[in-house]
């Protein structure tokens, strides 16, 4: 799909003021995608942002490309006939964790297992945004909010978890702050022929600050963040003392002097079973310690839309074509007086 178009940041930028809350983690990653889509190479007139309801939605206001802003939880059901009839297109989706995870739930799931070729962006940050703060999805047991003054007893969805158990081909994690990581992550996922699931965690400054600190603290970041590297032993640590070992379908963290090097886990993206990768998005339910980053399954499978198209034109190429006419009236029709 890459034209080597040449564009630079501000060709990506519209003339709408960005309003989101001072410090708000979404500036960082709209600046990090929109960097992102000069180096893309595509032309902006064959890429399309869809959004659903909530901060994140505002998204394609912002990306001076196509753009939806559709109803709460249905971007990917909007997206998915965007690129199932104009499968030429490149389709983006935005949406937050509760957009996502909640009303949206069943939308995504489906986009993901039939692997549309969608690059969907999930901004969590744990907290319901705009209305202000009410408890999320994917908000932790005993968050106390508007809506559970008490603290939520709801266990929390982890989204990596989701997309792996709904049978994404692509799965991934990154971090607002870190656009390095994040880039190259949006590099993948699009490089990716399928559904692309990318968790982003985003800090809400105002009703959930310093959610993510675990992973982005100068002093606590080293010790947590768990990089996924295809090919790699996953071990961490400032010192790369700390590893993951998978026995019996669980990961475990384990000092490596304990176990020995040969015993860590090596990561395998392209793994036909999605099983490791569910054991590592296993390893924490939220970015409270130890968290993986990185890319944690990417493998291939047929595409909705290339199928789709094949069967049309399958039905085309029979002999004398098809009609319509004759279709509607094949059966189940009645004549009223």
């Amino acid at each position: 799909m890459t034209t080597g178009a040449k564009y630079t940041r501000q060709d990506f930028q519209t003339d709408q003021e960005v309003r989101w809350c001072p410090g708000c983690g979404d500036y960082t990653i709209l600046a990090s995608v929109q960097n992102f889509m000069a180096e893309m190479g595509v032309d902006k007139e064959k890429i399309v942002f869809v959004s659903g309801i909530g901060c994140a939605s505002r998204f394609p206001y912002y990306m001076n490309t196509y753009g939806v802003h559709a109803i709460h939880g249905r971007a990917p059901a909007i997206a998915s006939g965007i690129a199932v009839a104009r499968p030429e297109l490149s389709v983006w989706v935005v949406a937050g964790d509760g957009d996502a995870m909640s009303i949206g739930g069943n939308h995504l799931i489906h986009a993901l297992r039939r692997n549309i070729n969608l690059k969907i962006l999930v901004f969590n940050n744990q907290i319901y945004g705009l209305t202000k703060g009410q408890y999320s999805p994917t908000s932790e047991l005993g968050k106390r909010t508007k809506s559970s003054p008490s603290g939520s007893i709801d266990f929390p969805f982890n989204p990596v978890s989701l997309a792996l158990g709904a049978e994404a081909t692509f799965v991934a994690r990154t971090i607002d702050m870190d656009r390095a990581h994040t880039t190259e992550i949006l590099n993948r996922a699009y490089e990716h022929k399928g559904s692309a699931f990318v968790e982003i965690y985003q800090n809400c400054n105002v009703f959930n600050d310093k959610a993510f600190i675990a992973l982005t603290g100068k002093e606590e970041r080293d010790l947590n963040r768990i990089p996924l590297v295809h090919g790699e032993k996953v071990v961490f640590g400032p010192d790369r003392d700390r590893g993951v070992i998978i026995e019996g379908g669980t990961a475990r963290i384990v000092s490596v002097a304990d176990v020995g090097i040969d015993a860590i886990h090596v990561h395998d993206a392209t793994a036909a079973s999605a099983g490791p990768a569910y054991a590592l998005s296993r390893l924490s339910h939220g970015p409270f310690g130890p968290t993986p980053i990185g890319v944690f399954r990417s493998v291939d499978r047929p595409v909705y839309e290339e199928t789709l198209q094949q069967q049309i034109h399958d039905a085309q190429a029979k002999k004398g074509g098809g009609d319509l006419a004759a279709l509607i009236a094949s059966a189940g029709t009645w004549t009223v007086a």
